[in-house]
């Protein structure tokens, strides 16, 4: 018996699926180009604008993804993108990626305009309890948050940021605390063996001295805030110099920061650990709080600074637009959309893992080539290990540490240069919590 040829064998398997599939089908060819106007033409309908759709993925355990069906499988991590339902209730505003937790603020004219998900031993997502006296220490589907509002038809949460153990929301009725408050965090008096699991308590700062405060920022353990006029207050840990004050004890009431930024008006506030980055209106950048990887260099070799200095190494890359301040590296992006990267880690310069200069990550491996010449870097930001930058053609680029796969990427290993994670929507925001990373998407249609 003749045995059949590979090649001819697939011929015949190929014929057999065009008679199968294609059995009434009159027209077969490519149509004639001039009838292309008789092509049908399909509508769809557009999703709603004002609704984005909002993506997870890193470590699954702590619950931190909000996917509940992650658990019921028992999967450790999501390597990939996926879509959260809390996106398709609600119209998110912002998000929060903490220490195994993440936090939602969503459009709502009642008290609830918090969701959280994820470790709660601390009271950081707000109290729940399975029965009476029995709170939860962790959820792993996005649960709501009460906020004592005094107008909550009206009122609107404006920015919420993430601790390690707690958590700050900006509303147009100030700052609400909640969560560990150990070093004064939470900018309230330290209760000693206060039972924060137990705690149903949320602070409430109006305001600062009559100022108005418009931004925040959390790092590990403590917290800063930006009033309207620019200047910068902080409370917590100061154990590095992190809360700018000009000593290292740790501070539970709001103080002013002052140093070489007490006559600038500071604009944007960026810290994810220990050392705290601040840009002015003018575009220069400042540092405070831990520099052993060379955050800041400093003449005396120290390795804490707690008085805000003006970081003169950054002049030469022209006026900053934003800023990232992981846990031993930092980013700045220049309104020309150049990434710079220095300190120590895997900072998306290939082998390259400390420099005390800022080194800039080339264009070409943050999405501009020939077929995008105009693609810029829009935004950064970055976790403890891991960064990540978003360009105004809404594409994302992780790279660093993949921990738990935080970095999106489909894969288990760590990154030493930008790569673009696969997303279904246009990126406008993204949070980098320790091991977990939140997208904030536009649909494409």
């Amino acid at each position: 018996m003749n045995r059949i040829n590979p090649i001819q064998q697939f011929h015949k398997h190929i014929h057999h699926l065009n008679k199968q599939f294609l059995r009434g089908v009159k027209r077969k060819y490519p149509i004639n180009p001039k009838k292309a106007d008789e092509l049908p033409v399909f509508q769809y309908s557009p999703s709603k604008d004002t609704y984005k759709r909002v993506f997870t993925w890193g470590n699954a355990q702590t619950g931190a993804l909000g996917l509940k069906g992650l658990i019921d499988k028992e999967v450790l991590s999501l390597r990939y993108p996926k879509r959260m339902y809390v996106g398709e209730r609600f119209e998110v505003l912002s998000a929060a990626a903490g220490f195994g937790f993440s936090i939602f603020a969503i459009y709502s004219e009642t008290n609830v305009k918090l969701y959280g998900t994820g470790l709660n031993t601390d009271c950081q997502i707000g109290y729940h309890e399975v029965r009476n006296g029995h709170p939860l220490e962790v959820i792993f589907y996005p649960q709501p948050i009460h906020l004592p509002f005094r107008d909550p038809e009206h009122s609107k949460v404006l920015k919420v940021v993430a601790g390690r153990a707690h958590t700050l929301v900006l509303t147009e009725e100030g700052v609400f605390t909640m969560g560990n408050n150990s070093y004064g965090q939470c900018g309230r008096k330290i209760i000693e063996n206060e039972d924060y699991l137990r705690s149903n308590f949320v602070n409430h700062i109006p305001d600062i001295d009559g100022s108005k405060i418009c931004d925040i920022e959390a790092g590990q353990d403590h917290s800063l805030f930006l009033t309207e006029d620019g200047s910068v207050y902080s409370c917590g840990w100061g154990a590095d110099g992190q809360t700018g004050l000009g000593h290292y004890n740790n501070t539970e009431e709001l103080a002013k920061v002052r140093g070489d930024i007490e006559n600038e008006k500071i604009v944007k506030l960026a810290s994810r650990s220990d050392f705290v980055m601040a840009i002015n209106e003018k575009g220069d950048a400042f540092g405070w709080g831990n520099t052993e990887y060379g955050q800041i260099t400093l003449p005396n070799n120290d390795q804490q600074l707690s008085n805000p200095t003006h970081i003169a190494m950054l002049n030469p890359i022209g006026k900053i637009k934003s800023v990232a301040s992981g846990g031993s590296f930092c980013l700045a992006l220049n309104e020309k959309g150049e990434v710079y990267v220095w300190g120590y880690g895997l900072l998306g310069l290939g082998p390259v893992q400390l420099t005390k200069k800022p080194l800039k990550i080339p264009e070409t491996l943050l999405g501009t080539n020939d077929f995008q010449p105009t693609c810029k870097v829009k935004d950064i930001t970055c976790g403890l290990y891991h960064a990540a930058a978003v360009t105004n053609f809404g594409d994302l680029f992780t790279w660093g540490r993949n921990k738990d796969c935080c970095l999106g990427l489909g894969n288990e290993k760590d990154q030493h240069f930008p790569l673009k994670v696969s997303l279904g929507g246009h990126v406008t925001n993204v949070y980098c919590g320790i091991d977990h990373t939140i997208a904030l998407c536009d649909p494409f249609i």
